[in-house]
């Protein structure tokens, strides 16, 4: 069923004749990539973009995956941090990011005669708060998985049948997501942010965030992990290794892990996030 699924994403790109994906190297990134190589050839170009938010390994990973789908790859790099209004760090931070990025994809199709700028937006999106979807819609990005109604249960079952290493990969937001909105953005706390969960990552720990909170690190971990932070002294590990990263606190949020924790600070209207 799933290359079944696979031709029908192939099939609905072939039409465009060519594309530039948005490609960060995470799982909805890289089945546009892989479909886009099949529809387009040589005249799909995936683009990632290196900024302060997005780390090295990162960025070698997503060199690593493009090699292997054997879409074409360019970086392109700039300061988000310059762009205006993002390092204020407003709810509206990832439009003013998404439009920024977009831009630029959308030049770089204009000059190398390429139809649209495709990115991995998938079904399972559109109902979070997401500003960067308006940048989006405002640029005409063509999102493919969300236009086919792919979840992120789907997407992951055909990498996983195209033995594509990021299957399993987890869901890993641009390292500015960890930063409460209002708190200003800046290159040290993105580097504090960084250290520290490079630092988990070696402690085995695959699916994190480190939310900056000032002095204090707050850890999110599945709630299933969380035993082995108090087991054989990994505690006072991770507590040494997150204050040697720029923290003075090191705290472990007990709720668990979860997407877009931080939304919780914005404010509703009518029960809903505007």
């Amino acid at each position: 069923m799933a290359m079944e699924r696979l031709e029908l994403l192939v099939e609905h790109l072939r039409p465009l004749g060519s594309a530039v994906v948005a490609f960060s190297g995470g799982a909805d990134s890289a089945l546009v990539a892989w479909a886009a190589h099949r529809a387009l050839g040589d005249r799909a170009l995936a683009v990632t973009a290196r900024s302060e938010s997005l780390s090295e390994g990162e960025a070698a990973a997503a060199r690593a995956l493009a090699e292997r789908i054997g879409i074409r790859q360019e970086e392109i790099t700039y300061s988000e941090l310059a762009i205006p209004g993002y390092a204020d760090n407003t709810p509206d931070r990832c439009y003013v990011c998404k439009g920024e990025l977009f831009r630029r994809l959308a030049v770089i199709a204009d000059e190398r005669d390429l139809a649209a700028v495709l990115d991995g937006t998938n079904a399972d999106d559109l109902g979070d708060f997401r500003p960067g979807r308006r940048a989006a819609e405002e640029l005409a990005v063509r999102s493919p998985l969300s236009e086919l109604g792919w979840g992120k249960a789907a997407i992951r079952e055909a990498l996983r049948e195209l033995e594509l290493p990021v299957w399993d990969k987890p869901s890993s937001p641009c390292l500015s997501s960890r930063v409460p909105y209002g708190d200003p953005i800046t290159r040290e706390k993105l580097e504090q942010i960084g250290r520290a969960e490079a630092a988990l990552r070696e402690f085995g720990f695959r699916e994190l965030r480190v939310r900056h909170h000032g002095s204090t690190a707050r850890i999110e971990l599945p709630r299933a992990e969380m035993g082995r932070v108090l087991a054989d002294g990994l505690a006072e590990e991770i507590v040494r290794r997150v204050r040697e990263a720029g923290f003075a606190f090191v705290a472990l949020d007990l709720e668990g892990l979860r997407s877009g924790s931080l939304n919780r600070l914005l404010p509703t209207v009518g029960g809903r996030i505007p």
